[in-house]
């Protein structure tokens, strides 16, 4: 049986990416999904595709983690549609580039309220209803534990995320809710396959960069001898802490990332 049949999962930045492995794989092990994303509603699309035909409702709709009203009612929306809600995968996130010094306020602001504000919305929206569920599992996708140049901002917000989930692990255990974190490093998606990282992992670098260049400078980040994990890796992390196999795993960090914390 289906280890996840008769539950229902939030997931935010669901429509490509690691977001939409989550939705997938969940719903692999028997979940209906409710999933948002600001992004293409043509990606959006995909990730419905992909998940009904698992056999498994889902229900979709474009929304901002930043507006914590529409996100609130496309939740609200789901779980009239579905029933309950058991799981929140609170995973939309961006990244910008630029030292502490010469970032913006702007910069800092969209980062900080997408990835740490945008994270807060999601649970606060979620508690109620794992609450009336008689509890559940939330799951906040973090980053490396270590803060790295040129991504003061995303560090502040990714840790940031920690102490938030250790809070949160606090506050709702007595409602049997547990909160952990999930830290990826590098995933093999567009978030990491473009030429701006490229160029600030290879600074020197004249023209465009290649896949095969870049990847023995990923390499070097990690521990174990690959350039970056798979979208599914972090997926079957996300399921274990959703399962009834994780029921009293709560207030963790855990690293899914080749060795890249301790490098």
């Amino acid at each position: 049986m289906a280890c996840l049949a008769g539950k229902v999962a939030f997931i935010t930045g669901a429509a490509r990416g690691q977001g939409r492995s989550h939705a997938v794989r969940l719903a692999e092990e028997g979940a209906d999904i409710i999933a948002i994303d600001i992004g293409s509603p043509t990606d959006l699309a995909q990730t419905v595709k992909e998940v009904e035909a698992l056999d498994r409702r889902i229900v979709a709709s474009q929304a901002d983690v930043r507006d914590s009203g529409g996100l609130t009612a496309a939740l609200d929306d789901g779980v009239a549609r579905l029933g309950r809600l058991d799981i929140v995968v609170a995973n939309a996130g961006i990244v910008r580039f630029g030292t502490v010094e010469e970032l913006t306020e702007q910069a800092w602001r969209d980062v900080i309220d997408v990835n740490l504000t945008g994270v807060w919305h999601t649970v606060k929206a979620a508690i109620p209803r794992l609450r009336a569920a008689g509890g559940g599992s939330i799951i906040i996708i973090g980053t490396g534990l270590k803060g790295k140049p040129n991504l003061g901002h995303y560090a502040a917000a990714k840790h940031g995320l920690v102490g938030l989930m250790q809070s949160l692990a606090n506050e709702l255990a007595p409602d049997m809710v547990r909160v952990n974190t999930v830290h990826p490093s590098a995933v093999d998606n567009d978030m990491i396959h473009n030429q701006l990282l490229y160029h600030q992992l290879l600074p020197d670098h004249q023209g465009d960069i290649t896949r095969q260049e870049i990847e023995p400078v990923f390499q070097t980040l990690n521990a174990l001898p690959v350039p970056w994990v798979e979208s599914v890796d972090i997926s079957n992390a996300v399921l274990f802490l959703a399962s009834d196999e994780a029921r009293y795993i709560t207030g963790v960090t855990l690293p899914v990332d080749a060795g890249a914390s301790v490098k």
